[in-house]
């Protein structure tokens, strides 16, 4: 298989709409049109319920995690795993089968590194979850998270790695930046559940 195709299939996997598929089908609602308007976890638990939520986060994750495993499953070489799961990334933000409107990268970046480094996508959980704690925004939480991780593989020395992470620091935050102006005005949503 060539790159050029991994690249592709990446892309087209990251491409499924999950949260679309599962607002369309499961409750007959877009959520392109409720809360943030994009079609991540975090918009399908706030505008479809904690059951859609999950089941939404768990696909996102799951298809990075099967568009970094093509490389493997096709007989190319798992070093290629990244070759096939950034754009998986790119697909999910900018989806062909939903009008290019998607998520914010976060799910779908998680099930790319949970194939590739499974410890960095843990550690970075718990980063995650202590930032939520502290601070109740999802979006902080996010970003904070994404930083771990590529500090994670400048540490551990991984230069393929160090490179995708950074592409993934600096595209997360600028799908970010909006909720990063409402954190510093005062008026990002927080989570009242943890």
């Amino acid at each position: 298989m060539s790159i050029i195709i991994l690249i592709l299939l990446g892309y087209l996997i990251g491409s499924i709409p999950s949260a679309l598929i599962v607002g369309k089908v499961g409750f007959g609602i877009d959520p392109r049109e409720h809360g943030s308007g994009n079609l991540g976890g975090t918009n399908a638990f706030r505008s479809l319920g904690k059951t859609a939520g999950i089941i939404v986060m768990s696909a996102d994750i799951l298809k990075g995690a099967l568009a970094a495993a093509l490389p493997m499953l096709s007989g190319v070489g798992v070093e290629y795993a990244l070759v096939a799961g950034i754009p998986a990334v790119i697909g999910h933000c900018y989806p062909i089968f939903a009008g290019f409107r998607g998520g914010k990268a976060v799910a779908t970046s998680a099930g790319v590194l949970l194939f590739v480094s499974p410890l960095c996508v843990l550690t970075a959980l718990v980063l995650f979850v202590l930032t939520l704690y502290l601070t109740k925004y999802v979006s902080l939480s996010s970003i904070v998270g994404v930083i771990w991780v590529h500090t994670y593989a400048i540490l551990w020395g991984d230069k393929p790695l160090t490179f995708a992470t950074f592409l993934l620091v600096v595209f997360i935050i600028y799908l970010h930046r909006q909720n990063i102006e409402r954190i510093l005005n005062g008026t990002e949503r927080k989570v009242s559940w943890i």
